[in-house]
C-alpha cells in the first residue's frame, strides 16, 4: 500500500486524523521499496544499528534537537512534570514524566484502562479477529509469548494493540490492579511497528525483542502484558518489583528512544472492551487515547 497514509480515530475530540510520522520519508524507502527492505534486513533490524542511534539521543548535543521537536511535533509542554528547558538529552525528554493531574486514571475496581499514551486496536477475540493493521495479516498468541501453554490459556481471549508514536508520552502502566510476575524477555530483532512496515509484515511485532509481564487481577484474572521494542528503541526499561501488589495506573516502566509498542491479553471472557475501540478496530482503524482513559469492563 505505498503512499497510503495513516489514519486514525481520535477519541479525545471524536474526529479521524492523519498521522505525522516521524521519519516519514526514510520508513517508506525502507519498507516500501526492494531495496529499502533488503537494507533493513541487512543493517537496520539489528541491535547495534539502534543501540548506536540511542547513544546519539543520550549524547548532550542531543538536547538541541528537542525544541525543534516539540513544535514540529505538537507536544503539549504543559503536561511535563519538568520545564523542557530542564531536559539534559533528548533521551531525557523523550522518556519524560507527566504531572499526574495530567492522566487521570478512570475510577472502578471493574474499570480497566490504556496502559499507554498511543493508538490502539482492540480485539475482543482474538481468535476470531480478521486481522489487525490490514485485513487477513496476523500473528499467533504463540509466536507473540514464545511459550505455547502460556498461548493456551489466552486461548479465545481478548488483545489490545498499543502502538506509541516518537511524540508520545513513553512510560507505559498497568491497566489494572494485580500482583505481577517477573518480566521474561524473549530476545528478538528491532523491527519498525508503524503501521508503514506492519501492513507489510504483521509478524515484526513477533520477531521484535520484547518482555513478557502476568498479572495476577482479582477482577480480571491472568492479565498478560508485552512491551515490545522497535527500531531506534534504546532499552525497554522495568520499574516495578515483581510480587508486590500493583495499582491500577501505576507506572510499570518505560522506553528509551523509539516508537514502541504494548500488547495486553486478557483471558476469554474476562473484559468488555469499549464499544468505539472495537468498532475502529474491525476496520484496522487505530483509535487514539491517553493512559488512564477508560478502556472497557470487566465481566465478573
Amino acid at each position: 500500500m505505498p503512499t497510503e497514509p495513516i489514519r486514525y480515530f481520535d477519541r479525545t475530540d471524536g474526529t479521524t486524523k492523519i498521522e505525522k510520522v516521524f521519519g516519514e520519508r526514510w520508513l517508506r524507502l525502507a519498507y516500501e521499496n526492494p531495496v529499502g527492505r533488503f537494507a533493513v534486513w541487512l543493517f537496520f533490524r539489528r541491535a547495534f544499528f539502534s543501540w548506536y542511534y540511542g547513544r546519539r539521543m543520550n549524547s548532550p548535543r542531543s538536547d538541541l534537537f528537542i525544541i525543534k521537536f516539540i513544535g514540529d511535533y505538537d507536544v503539549n509542554v504543559s503536561e511535563f512534570a519538568k520545564s523542557p528547558f530542564e531536559f539534559k538529552t533528548f533521551n531525557e525528554f523523550f522518556h519524560r514524566a507527566l504531572k499526574p493531574e495530567s492522566r487521570p486514571i478512570a475510577p472502578g475496581a471493574g474499570t480497566a484502562v490504556f496502559p499507554a499514551d498511543g493508538r490502539h486496536l482492540a480485539f475482543p477475540d482474538v481468535d476470531r479477529a480478521d486481522g489487525f493493521y490490514v485485513k487477513g495479516a496476523k500473528f499467533t498468541l504463540e509466536e507473540l509469548l514464545g511459550d505455547a501453554e502460556l498461548a493456551g490459556r489466552f486461548f479465545g481471549g481478548s488483545m489490545l494493540i498499543s502502538r506509541l508514536c516518537p511524540s508520545d508520552y513513553h512510560r507505559f502502566h498497568f491497566p489494572v490492579a494485580g500482583i505481577p510476575s517477573n518480566p521474561r524477555l524473549i530476545k528478538g530483532r528491532l523491527y519498525s511497528v508503524n503501521p508503514i512496515a506492519l501492513r507489510r509484515n504483521i509478524l515484526y511485532l513477533v520477531r521484535n525483542k520484547r518482555f513478557v509481564t502476568l498479572l495476577e487481577s482479582t477482577m480480571f484474572g491472568t492479565v498478560a502484558m508485552v512491551e515490545v521494542g522497535a527500531t531506534n528503541v534504546g532499552s525497554i526499561v522495568q520499574g516495578f518489583l515483581p510480587g508486590r501488589p500493583v495499582l491500577k495506573g501505576e507506572e510499570k516502566g518505560l522506553f528509551a528512544f523509539g516508537g514502541s509498542c504494548v500488547i495486553t491479553l486478557f483471558a476469554r471472557s474476562r473484559i468488555v472492551f469499549d464499544a468505539d475501540i472495537v468498532g475502529q478496530s474491525a476496520s484496522c482503524t487505530e483509535t487514539y487515547a491517553r493512559m488512564g482513559d477508560r478502556l472497557g469492563l470487566a465481566t465478573r
